[in-house]
């Protein structure tokens, strides 16, 4: 009975305020055009990126947004690459948004974790975007 409710009403994590409720990549289309943009979306962080990877997007050609329920609020790229520019993988990516948050207390970066229980782990991590 509880599988069948938390199937309609979604992740309980979608519930914690203090959590993005999905997150979202902008990939400009033409430089110095804030207008015409493809969106690209993900229920978690490294899942977003995951997709971003695979359809061969570079972080240099987006800017990451964690969607809360009023509010949409931009990351730094720059914590989900390595020292080249490139996307971080699980479970690099976990490790830097922990060493983020513990270093800086920032809400933004809350709840990614690899030492202890994953804030995310009730979520599917499929992206989804234009192909």
């Amino acid at each position: 009975m509880m599988g069948i409710v938390r199937e309609f009403l979604g992740p309980k994590s979608k519930y914690n305020k203090e959590l993005p409720y999905t997150y979202m990549a902008k990939a400009f289309i033409f430089e110095d055009d804030d207008e015409l943009v493809q969106h690209y979306f993900a229920d978690t962080i490294c899942g977003l990126i995951e997709y971003l990877e695979a359809k061969g997007i570079m972080p240099e050609e987006v800017e990451l947004f964690g969607l809360y329920r009023k509010e949409e609020i931009k990351l730094d790229k720059t914590i989900c690459t390595d020292e080249y520019g490139n996307w971080l993988q699980r479970p690099d990516i976990c490790n830097a948004l922990e060493e983020h948050f513990e270093e800086t207390k920032d809400f933004l970066y809350k709840g990614h974790t690899a030492k202890e229980e994953c804030s995310f782990d009730d979520r599917n991590r499929k992206g989804e975007g234009p192909n």
